[in-house]
């Protein structure tokens, strides 16, 4: 490192440490000094309404339209395969969880699910109705094809 872009880097943290200690940086955290534990605010309910949800992207996990409080979910049993297996889902009426759940890392396919894809909170969530953090812009991909399909359907 050349003593010139030390001295950039050095100046840049200085300048970033300036706009912290003026409270200028928006920041996640709530506003309580460093030293102290700031009140955290309640957590919503969780979205309870049973209803299938838009997924907002191809191969987004479905969400988990319910509540989840005290599932099972560990090497000795799993609470969600009690609705979601093959054999549950004609009694429950939920849906069945994806044929990939049951393949393994070679595509070939179990009896079982497969001990990847046990675990369902690693990937499906419960939802919260909350207000966002940040602003958030973001456009699902069958809007912007809408959008597409709208503007050459018009230029015709």
């Amino acid at each position: 490192m050349t003593l010139k872009s030390l001295l950039l880097a050095v100046g840049l943290i200085l300048a970033g440490g300036a706009v912290l200690a003026e409270g200028e940086l928006s920041t996640l955290r709530p506003t309580a000094p460093i030293d102290q534990e700031a009140e955290a605010e309640p957590i919503p309910d969780v979205i309870n309404s049973d209803m299938r949800q838009v997924r907002n992207y191809p191969d987004q996990p479905p969400l988990i339209p319910h509540k989840i409080d005290n599932y099972q979910i560990d090497l000795d049993a799993n609470k969600c395969l009690t609705c979601h297996s093959r054999t549950a889902v004609e009694m429950s009426q939920a849906p069945m969880i994806s044929v990939t759940h049951f393949m393994n890392r070679e595509g070939q396919t179990l009896a079982t699910v497969s001990p990847r894809r046990y675990f369902c909170t690693q990937c499906h969530v419960v939802q919260h109705d909350v207000k966002p953090l940040v602003v958030n812009n973001f456009v699902d991909v069958d809007s912007v094809l809408d959008f597409v399909r709208g503007q050459q359907g018009g230029g015709e």
